[in-house]
């Protein structure tokens, strides 16, 4: 039986705030290099888009590898209930309720699935954040100098 570490909420967070601080950049980025006009922080629209790009930024990363770069910084990653690779479906789906929903989403998750470590769209799509390890690659070992 293989053993599965659930990842803790607060490592997510983290790993959820670097995405959104580096979608928010490219996004501001791009807008400046194509001379967009200014949309202001809070406005509807402004939300809109930046969800549009960070649920199509978590599928692409989730369904490709399990990983976006937020969770590669701080070892975690999406997975099937099992510890399996997901589908772009799954991610999808698991990448809505966060892009979209997230505060009902992670309140729903944590009063009607106490202690489960699931978002609401984490148990729809069959999915689960686990924490990896980081280890060499099987016939490589790294050998750290002492400072």
């Amino acid at each position: 039986m293989e053993t599965i570490y659930l990842a803790k909420w607060e490592t997510r967070f983290w790993a959820w705030l670097i995405d959104i601080l580096l979608v928010g950049a490219l996004h501001s980025g791009i807008a400046n290099l194509l001379s967009l006009p200014k949309v202001d922080l809070i406005s509807l629209e402004d939300f809109g888009i930046r969800s549009v790009l960070m649920f199509a930024y978590w599928t692409f990363f989730e369904g490709y590898n399990g990983q976006s770069i937020g969770k590669m910084a701080l070892n975690l990653k999406v997975t099937g209930r099992k510890g399996g690779k997901i589908d772009l479906p799954a991610a999808a789906l698991e990448s809505f309720g966060k892009a979209f929903l997230l505060p009902l989403d992670c309140l729903i998750g944590w009063l009607a699935m106490s202690g489960s470590k699931l978002r609401l769209f984490n148990r729809i799509s069959g999915t689960i954040v686990i924490k990896t390890k980081y280890e060499e690659p099987e016939g490589v070992t790294y050998v750290k100098e002492k400072e």
